[in-house]
């Protein structure tokens, strides 16, 4: 049994971790930290997980994470690089959903989250975890920085296109959706029901903390620098990412064919046939991403539609993909979940 702890048990990816690795055949949960509710029971703060999880939040002082084989960090940024080296050297094997350690260049790190960066040598070690790209790197991994949901969504999407060179570089768009559970799990006005229920809107356009993140891996794709113009939006649900994406054809190609072939074997990722609107309902609490790809009036533009939950395959559900990975399990285990409908 892999023996696991989560730090930042309390927010809408702990939650999730926690629904996903209690049901998990290979996985026994150690412990679960919480500096605000330590000795609570986790089944009283969420009572859905009564009689799968029987923990208490444990006092981070008090957590003997070293004594664990994994570790999740489902913490706001600038924990994970405090602890993550502790634990390395113990020989415990670290997943991050924050984004401590998903941005190569330090400098353009320290721009985005605004503090100095505690171990940038790890930064250097750490492994981006999007299976679909990284799969043999994540296999032998000590650190796996995990993707941000948007970033998940939009690589997903324009890796194929970027991949076999038939868009132009310079030019992208992503025109992104979120439900509020990406916000996370606190109290702030712009998140309240009766402030984002009935409503839509745009937010951070002169640039979003997922940007360099989405800039960098489709930098990997494509081996040249990128132009992306990224804007995302709040939507009046909980769970999902829409992600609308442009780009301009520079050779011709059989698009369904190219993300057909690209994502073949893949068990995660849905390429829908030609003329199809996914939806984020088709994907709620299931770690798929479903994608289509249209090329309107047969013109110049190619529109990539691309949803997934924010909360699986954008967060919770791929950091449990890449300890299957890790681990040497089936990459499915424990996320063989049938989306929700209604």
């Amino acid at each position: 049994m892999i023996k696991v702890g989560i730090v930042g048990g309390t927010g809408y990816t702990g939650v999730e971790l926690l629904r996903l690795l209690a049901l998990h055949p290979q996985v026994e949960l150690q412990v679960i930290t919480s500096r605000a509710d330590a000795g609570t029971l986790v089944s009283q703060m969420f009572p859905s997980l009564r009689g799968f999880v029987d923990l208490a939040f444990t006092h981070p002082d008090k957590a003997n994470l070293e004594q664990c084989d994994a570790v999740f960090f489902a913490t706001p940024h600038g924990i994970a690089m405090q602890q993550a080296r502790t634990l390395l050297d113990a020989g415990v094997r670290v997943i991050d959903l924050a984004p401590d350690f998903r941005i190569k260049d330090v400098a353009e790190w320290e721009k985005w989250y605004g503090m100095s960066h505690t171990c940038p040598d790890l930064i250097a070690e750490a492994v981006y975890g999007l299976p679909e790209v990284n799969r043999a790197k994540i296999k032998q991994a000590r650190l796996v920085a995990n993707p941000g949901c948007y970033a998940t969504a939009v690589q997903l999407g324009f890796i194929p296109l970027l991949e076999a060179g038939v868009i132009e570089e310079s030019s992208l768009i992503a025109d992104s959706k979120s439900g509020v559970s990406g916000a996370g799990r606190k109290a702030e006005i712009p998140t309240l029901f009766a402030e984002a229920s009935d409503n839509f809107k745009a937010y951070a356009v002169a640039g979003h903390r997922h940007l360099p993140e989405i800039k960098q891996g489709l930098l990997n794709a494509s081996g040249k620098p990128v132009g992306l113009t990224f804007v995302p939006h709040l939507t009046p649900m909980i769970r999902g990412i829409h992600a609308t994406l442009y780009g301009k054809l520079k050779k011709e190609a059989d698009l369904q064919l190219l993300f057909e072939q690209r994502y073949a074997g893949e068990s995660f990722v849905d390429v829908l046939p030609a003329g199809s609107m996914p939806e984020t309902r088709s994907v709620r609490g299931s770690n798929l991403c479903r994608i289509a790809v249209h090329r309107p009036q047969g013109g110049d533009t190619v529109v990539v539609l691309s949803v997934i939950d924010n909360l699986v395959k954008g967060a919770a559900g791929q950091a449990v993909q890449n300890l299957n990975i890790m681990f040497g399990l089936k990459e499915t285990t424990a996320l063989e979940v049938l989306p929700l409908l209604p």
